[in-house]
């Protein structure tokens, strides 16, 4: 297993190395382009597998980056769980999903954009550890000053409370109001 915290990189695009499954946690995937910038390209959440194109191109497509704090396990598992093709499938069709969550964050009301990715971030348990402001901005195509707005807006009506998380900043460790 693999453990990293907010801002380390799992993989920079056109290394070679192991695919992984995300255990707890979201890490960021980028594009890098010519000039060396970062673009935001998705998003990987507990049960995604990334890096998989390594397996077939022997590099990495993307950038990644953790998000929160993360666990990784190494893909395909070990025995006993599913075969890899089968795990494969499954991935493909959590990725297909993830496509599609990520395009309804990216349009609408301010504040469904930002709901969309709590709920995505969110733990079962309604824990929930946000990105910076910088990469909420950047996964809704929101501006910062239009987050920061929207979380305290989600804080004063009840569906955000603060929750104090051992070595989280306080402005990003909430529990979700499930009913908000």
């Amino acid at each position: 297993m693999r453990t990293l915290n907010f801002g380390e990189t799992v993989f920079r695009a056109g290394e070679a190395g192991p695919a992984w499954r995300v255990r707890r946690g979201a890490v960021r995937l980028d594009m890098v382009d010519a000039m060396g910038q970062r673009r935001f390209a998705s998003l990987a959440i507990g049960g995604d597998i990334l890096g998989c194109e390594t397996l077939l191109l022997g590099a990495y497509t993307f950038t990644a980056s953790a998000l929160t704090q993360c666990e990784l396990i190494s893909w395909p598992e070990a025995a006993g769980t599913l075969a890899p093709a089968e795990s494969m499938l499954a991935s493909l069709a959590q990725a297909h999903r993830r496509a599609a969550d990520l395009l309804t964050l990216r349009g609408g009301q301010a504040v469904e954009r930002v709901l969309g990715l709590i709920r995505l971030l969110a733990e079962r348990s309604g824990r929930l550890i946000l990105p910076t402001r910088q990469d909420i901005a950047e996964i809704t195509d929101l501006r910062i000053e239009t987050i920061s707005r929207v979380i305290k807006d989600l804080e004063r009506s009840g569906v955000l409370r603060t929750f104090r998380i051992d070595g989280v900043h306080a402005t990003r460790s909430y529990i979700v109001n499930q009913s908000g």
